[in-house]
């Protein structure tokens, strides 16, 4: 049986919200940004929201029907220059942090870190976080929403890239077509992140 998926729209934010905060309470860099399952559930939110609106303003934001999942995705262009200043000339990690959680410098640490290693000169579609409720996972919901979208860059030619926050979502994406490049980012006194970039494959060749 098929997935019904759709784009969100700004109606859709809290949900997309809630749906990223539940999914992601456990999850090892989760962990690592927000330590403490307390302080997590009470400030957690805050990221997910400013990370929803980020790409509902400048990316699309892909939900199952029912609402059991979501993919946040970003077009990049050959020519992005990486990131680092918002609007006005700020620094777009401080700006994330003063807004998120302003005591909290691994708010600020992440975004920095991740986009020192994110690829450039190639145009790409990132798949910044994906998730899935804790009560849906293993469904296949995950796989489906990847997939619509790899399709379509299968058919123009695009790569994908993404950074896999744990080796069990790591082995999800190999068999999605992924692989590791470069070396994997070691957060400070925290877990691994891995890089993991798709090449455009044949039509019919994926699955």
């Amino acid at each position: 049986m098929g997935v019904a998926i759709r784009t969100a729209g700004e109606d859709d934010r809290e949900l997309v919200v809630r749906l990223l905060d539940e999914a992601f309470q456990n999850d090892p860099v989760s962990s690592w940004v927000f330590p403490g399952a307390e302080y997590r559930r009470a400030t957690h939110h805050r990221l997910m929201a400013a990370f929803t609106d980020a790409t509902l303003a400048d990316g699309r934001v892909d939900l199952v029907e029912d609402g059991s999942a979501c993919a946040l995705w970003m077009s990049v262009p050959a020519e992005d220059p990486g990131h680092g200043e918002a609007a006005g000339g700020e620094d777009e990690f401080a700006e994330l942090r003063r807004a998120v959680d302003p005591d909290n410098e691994r708010v600020e640490m992440i975004g920095r870190l991740t986009a020192g290693i994110h690829p450039q000169g190639r145009a790409h579609e990132y798949l910044w976080m994906i998730g899935v409720a804790p009560g849906r996972q293993g469904e296949g919901l995950g796989t489906a929403l990847i997939g619509s979208v790899l399709d379509r860059c299968d058919r123009e030619g695009r790569a994908a890239y993404l950074e896999a926050s744990s080796e069990r979502s790591a082995r999800l994406y190999r068999r999605l077509g992924f692989e590791l490049t470069g070396e994997p980012l070691r957060l400070p006194d925290g877990p691994l992140m891995h890089p993991m970039w798709r090449e455009p494959r044949a039509a019919g060749a994926r699955g």
